[in-house]
């Protein structure tokens, strides 16, 4: 089996024969970069040991909604070119192939919606009555284990990376989870722009994302990163994906990848409305096509069902992640508005 994995195909493996990952011994490749299979979808990488290097522990997760497929091909390419001993890592990698049924069907998700089934969500109600939601808990207990392995001192890092429904004004941007008392970090926002993802959401809640789960309950540094629109596997142009990849792998690969900030660079919004479906009968006010990020007047109508009506607040409110289909109790839209961070933790 360790000679199928160092071909390079593994997420090929975990899709289409994923019962021989199952209980598969650690292994070594030559270049000494260790490799340890979880699960289908699921492996953790540590690179050489080298004592002047101050470890990053890195969690690279995509394919949490199975259609979003660009970031699924970087983080195979990448595991590919590790597995093959192309790419030799300066820290501690692990990528997570998020929904797997859901890729093999093309769809977001087969039963539920896997980004909101995090910080202990999978186990709510009638609990772990679905394999996504096994799933999910199954990514939570993987990165419970991989971060125990790092140091107090040490860097903590989730990036799940997404691609949105539908266009946007501003193609990549970020969700940054809502850090409670923790301040908002400089050095990772020069590291988004790196990626091209100079437009950041701030999001001002505690939610059931991948993300919000990592930076809560293992504070790592963690964002929810769109790189671009939906697009089926193969049809994807990667070159719009050039600057994320190179940065990704500079990040992995080198001992202290650290892009300069430029707060000019940078969009920042705030959350001002989250707002979410409550009946069967909800309608948004604006065409399907209307692309993430445009804005209004205040007082325009943007959402309404029975006996509720959602207007925009403020001159400049914009809207991001419509969705009349979510399900009921589910968040249907966002509105932000910019905003600008006046302390940053460097």
């Amino acid at each position: 089996m360790q000679r199928l994995i160092e071909t390079g195909k593994f997420l090929e493996i975990s899709r289409h024969q994923p019962e021989l990952l199952q209980n598969v011994p650690p292994f070594t490749l030559a270049n000494k970069t260790h490799i340890l299979v979880v699960a289908p979808g699921i492996i953790q990488i540590t690179p050489p040991k080298d004592e002047s290097v101050s470890l990053k522990h890195i969690v690279l997760s995509c394919g949490v909604h199975g259609n979003e497929t660009a970031p699924i091909e970087i983080c195979d390419e990448l595991v590919e070119r590790i597995l093959t001993g192309q790419l030799v890592l300066k820290h501690r990698v692990l990528f997570l192939f998020g929904n797997l049924a859901a890729m093999d069907i093309a769809e977001r998700f087969v039963e539920e919606n896997m980004n909101r089934l995090f910080s202990g969500a999978h186990s709510e109600g009638e609990g772990l009555i679905n394999d996504e939601r096994k799933r999910a808990k199954l990514l939570e207990d993987a990165i419970t284990a991989f971060f125990a392995d790092a140091a107090q001192s040490e860097t903590r890092i989730h990036y799940d990376l997404h691609t949105a429904i539908r266009a946007s004004k501003n193609e990549k941007f970020a969700v940054y989870p809502y850090l409670h008392e923790r301040k908002h970090s400089q050095s990772q926002l020069a590291f988004m722009a790196a990626c091209g993802v100079k437009t950041i959401l701030l999001s001002e809640s505690p939610t059931t994302t991948f993300s919000y789960y990592s930076s809560h309950v293992h504070n790592a540094h963690a964002f929810t990163v769109e790189l671009g629109r939906v697009k089926p596997f193969g049809q994807n142009d990667m070159s719009r994906f050039e600057e994320a990849k190179t940065s990704l792998i500079k990040l992995i690969s080198e001992s202290d990848f650290s892009p300069e900030y430029r707060e000019e660079d940078m969009l920042i919004y705030r959350v001002n409305q989250v707002i979410n479906r409550e009946h069967e009968n909800f309608h948004l006010h604006f065409d399907d096509d209307t692309p993430n990020f445009t804005d209004y007047a205040k007082g325009t109508v943007l959402a309404s069902e029975p006996n509720k009506t959602y207007k925009a607040e403020m001159d400049g409110e914009a809207i991001v992640f419509p969705n009349a289909k979510v399900a009921i109790g589910q968040r249907a839209l966002l509105t932000v508005v910019p905003t600008k961070l006046e302390t940053l933790d460097v």
